[in-house]
């Protein structure tokens, strides 16, 4: 039997993006993940396992490689691959591009919440951070509120600027207060370890997405935002005790374990008490979502053979 290899253009052109969230909501409804990550090095040079085991979807083994060197010989820092298994036999079903689903993932984790976080009536999107990942905001949430006016703010101006010139209509904003107190709906992805976004700023009816703090150091939003919001995440066992965004209010009891509504395990509990709530999501991402992802990319694959 051939084993499919799904590259990035190849997949792509399949995919849909309320499908997608779908498919993710769908997954939820199955058994809880088992997840594991495991990490090698070799000085600056990184080896990332990420593996995921959901009950009636299958296995996943995402692999990254992160060499710091490859830029200054023209190659890409961040390599790697999926590696879906069948849930029934653990028979490998296919290789999938890692950029494919990463990006998929990630974009979409945060719009599955949106759909049931966000108002419907929501036209003014701020994307915080203009690099790969607020691109990818941009096509998914340009897909659930086509109609929707977008701007852009980066702590660098000209990268603004490029990203707002790839997407016709998109504004760029040159004060982040002011972005956001405009903005119904703020979707945040950069690198940052200390908030640029204030709670003070944050008005009724809001939604919050915070994608890019992944470390135990790294905030996005300031404490005032979370006690000013009904918050929520994508998984308990991702964010707690992992992400700083989550953990260090935890840690300093500026919010306890009581005040994080849901995870996508109760999906039904993603709504809005009032149009006036502000609801503030952390995408954690996590292994699960990578499976759930590839599973749909092989699942369209297969629909277009």
């Amino acid at each position: 039997m051939t084993i499919p290899m799904i590259s990035f253009d190849e997949g792509e052109k399949l995919l849909d993006w309320m499908g997608f969230v779908a498919a993710l909501a769908a997954g939820h409804q199955r058994p809880k993940a088992e997840i594991a990550d495991t990490f090698l090095y070799r000085g600056k040079d990184t080896l990332l396992n990420r593996a995921a085991w959901i009950d009636g979807l299958g296995l996943a083994v995402k692999s990254a490689t992160v060499f710091p060197g490859n830029p200054a010989a023209g190659k890409p820092m961040v390599n790697g691959g999926v590696s879906l298994y069948a849930h029934t036999d653990g028979m490998l079903e296919a290789l999938v591009d890692f950029h494919l689903v990463t990006k998929w993932k990630t974009a979409g984790d945060s719009l599955l919440a949106a759909t049931r976080l966000a108002r419907p009536d929501s036209r003014k999107i701020l994307i915080v951070g203009a690099g790969t990942v607020g691109r990818s905001l941009r096509q998914a949430y340009g897909a659930v509120f086509p109609n929707a006016e977008f701007t852009v703010w980066n702590r660098t101006r000209t990268n603004a600027e490029l990203m707002a010139a790839e997407f016709p209509g998109m504004q760029v904003a040159d004060d982040l207060e002011t972005a956001v107190r405009a903005a119904d709906i703020v979707t945040s992805a950069t690198m940052s370890t200390q908030p640029n976004i204030k709670g003070e700023w944050l008005q009724p009816g809001q939604h919050i997405d915070l994608i890019g703090a992944y470390r135990p150091d790294m905030r996005e939003a300031d404490d005032a935002a979370l006690t000013r919001a009904r918050v929520f995440v994508d998984s308990f066992d991702t964010t707690i005790g992992h992400i700083g965004e989550i953990e260090i209010p935890l840690q300093s009891g500026v919010i306890t374990r009581d005040d994080l509504v849901s995870d996508y395990y109760t999906l039904d509990k993603f709504t809005r008490n009032s149009p006036d709530d502000i609801t503030l999501f952390k995408n954690g991402g996590g292994a699960h979502l990578d499976l759930m992802t590839s599973r749909y990319i092989l699942d369209q694959w297969k629909a277009a053979q």
